[in-house]
């Protein structure tokens, strides 16, 4: 049983990562980063700075510049902090929930950066 939910997850998760739209080697490296990283989490919120991958995923198939990518560090500080609160595997739905607030304000700062660059044209008719 236990076998299968780890089969469809897996596969869920790759699924995922296909249907993005993206260049085809950024969801390959995706895939490869971030699908052990997540098996990982079964251990405990101990480990949940292992989602640091999957996001270093999500910036490099967004195509994210490299401006955006000490928004890691935010992924990283939020899950030590997660750890040390949440040290048993009994607080690992707060522990989740926690990080994938941090996680989706990463994200949005990521976004931010990125389109502080080169996003507004110049005056004069459209081109």
């Amino acid at each position: 049983m236990a076998g299968g939910i780890l089969i469809v997850s897996g596969a869920v998760g790759i699924a995922g990562w296909a249907i993005m739209p993206t260049v085809g080697w950024r969801r390959v490296v995706a895939v490869i980063i971030s699908t052990p990283a997540v098996l990982l989490l079964l251990t405990g919120p101990r480990f949940i700075g292992v989602l640091v991958l999957p996001y270093l995923g999500w910036l490099l198939v967004r195509d994210r510049p490299l401006r955006s990518y000490p928004t890691l560090t935010f992924v990283l500080a939020g899950a030590v902090v997660v750890a040390r609160l949440f040290p048993d595997y009994d607080g690992m739905l707060p522990a989740l929930g926690i990080e994938a607030a941090v996680i989706l304000g990463s994200a949005w700062t990521a976004r931010a950066v990125a389109g502080t660059r080169g996003t507004q044209r110049a005056p004069g008719p459209p081109a």
